[in-house]
């Protein structure tokens, strides 16, 4: 990362809505997954929005005195509210831009719930590591199930000869913060 935020950091990029949804779990789990990034001394590298999900997981990892990096395209900075009070924020051109730029700052990944964007950017960086890209963690926050239908469809697939065993195994699973954050550290590269 071109930053000097990157100096003493690890950095974990978690996509989620930019909406709240209608299960209040979503929002609490995001505000818990940004303070124990924080209290872990994980970065956190998120698509800058200070509304729905991301807005909570930026200010939770905020109040607890993490470094928040936000990237976001321009035409979205208005309509999604981008976050001015985080340690850095990027305003690119483009989605692939953004998308890029997250990318290459993460050390890891975690999805939470969140609708078409964030599930195309989950299956981005699957992809990417499947054809050998990057060997970056990837971790589900599957709150109160929401997961679920996905992994039995990546497990379909698996099983139909699509998706190699490989490649379903490496995605961390768990319902709570705590937990996945310890599982998504102790893949990233270079931990012990």
């Amino acid at each position: 990362m071109n930053t000097a935020l990157s100096d003493s950091h690890r950095w974990i990029c978690v996509y989620c809505g930019s909406r709240d949804g209608v299960d209040a779990r979503h929002r609490q789990a995001a505000g818990v997954l940004g303070t124990v990034l924080a209290r872990a001394g994980i970065g956190l590298v998120y698509g800058s929005a200070r509304v729905g999900l991301m807005g909570a997981v930026a200010d939770a990892a905020l109040a607890a005195g993490g470094v928040v990096l936000g990237v976001i395209p321009r035409g979205l900075a208005d309509r999604e509210v981008a976050h001015h009070g985080v340690s850095e924020l990027r305003v690119v051109e483009t989605m692939h831009q953004r998308k890029l730029a997250m990318i290459e700052a993460a050390d890891g990944f975690i999805a939470m719930p969140g609708g078409f964007g964030t599930l195309e950017e989950l299956f981005e960086v699957l992809t990417w590591h499947q054809i050998g890209w990057h060997d970056k963690p990837v971790g589900l926050l599957d709150v109160a199930g929401f997961y679920q239908p996905l992994i039995a469809c990546m497990n379909h697939m698996r099983d139909q000869g699509f998706v190699g065993s490989e490649h379903v195994s490496r995605i961390a699973v768990a319902e709570n913060a705590e937990s996945l954050v310890q599982q998504v550290i102790a893949r990233l590269p270079g931990a012990a």
